[in-house]
């Protein structure tokens, strides 16, 4: 998996978010996007993830060596945010369900394996609207960590996460991004300690 950026820009009204930025995201590496509340980090991420579009340049996504369509990055794209709603009245069985109807299960897992490692296993028939913050994210990340797709997306992973849902993030980090393209945006060095490029949003804010 790769992403090219050309010139890519964004503004909202007549405020630039970022211009003029080229960069090249690349394969197995691991790339974290720090700035401060406010830099236009999860714009950039949603505009990675193919949520929004961009206002000016080129972004490309590329697999296998070839461009994918824009209308079809989706499926290869996983990706996690707190601001992501998950539907309430689901219990966190029937969105695994859900799901992975459109998305392949990474190495094989099944369901209820995922509900083991996610640490919810007790609370695995009770509606979402029952859940903590915190567990909500662990929900999250699990749909993302454990989709088969070659990019992850990972906005303020650790967002509402206590001591012990950090160091499962960790070994989730650990033992499932291995071949992917990795983003994470964050301001926390705990979130991305894994990283291996790091770019500033404030270094995007060339107008």
């Amino acid at each position: 998996m790769r992403i090219s950026l050309s010139d890519l820009g964004k503004r909202y009204n007549r405020e630039w978010i970022f211009r003029h930025l080229n960069y090249e995201f690349e394969q197995e590496n691991r790339y974290a996007i720090t700035g401060s509340n406010g830099s236009g980090k999860s714009t950039f991420m949603q505009i990675l993830s193919g949520t929004i579009h961009h206002s000016e340049g080129k972004i490309v996504h590329g697999f296998n060596k070839e461009n994918i369509d824009p209308e079809k990055i989706f499926h290869l794209v996983s990706f996690s945010a707190p601001y992501i709603e998950i539907p309430d009245e689901f219990n966190f069985q029937e969105i695994l369900a859900f799901h992975f109807r459109f998305k392949k299960v990474r190495n094989h897992c099944s369901h209820e394996e995922i509900i083991d490692l996610s640490g919810l296993k007790k609370s695995a028939g009770k509606q979402i609207r029952y859940y903590s913050s915190g567990m909500k994210q662990r929900v999250r990340l699990c749909l993302s960590f454990f989709a088969d797709t070659p990019l992850l997306l990972l906005d303020e992973p650790c967002t509402n996460l206590d001591a012990s849902g950090i160091s499962w993030y960790k070994e989730m980090m650990a033992r499932h991004t291995e071949g992917r393209l990795v983003i994470i945006s964050s301001n926390d060095s705990q979130e991305y300690e894994t990283c291996n490029r790091v770019l500033a949003m404030e270094d995007f804010k060339k107008i």
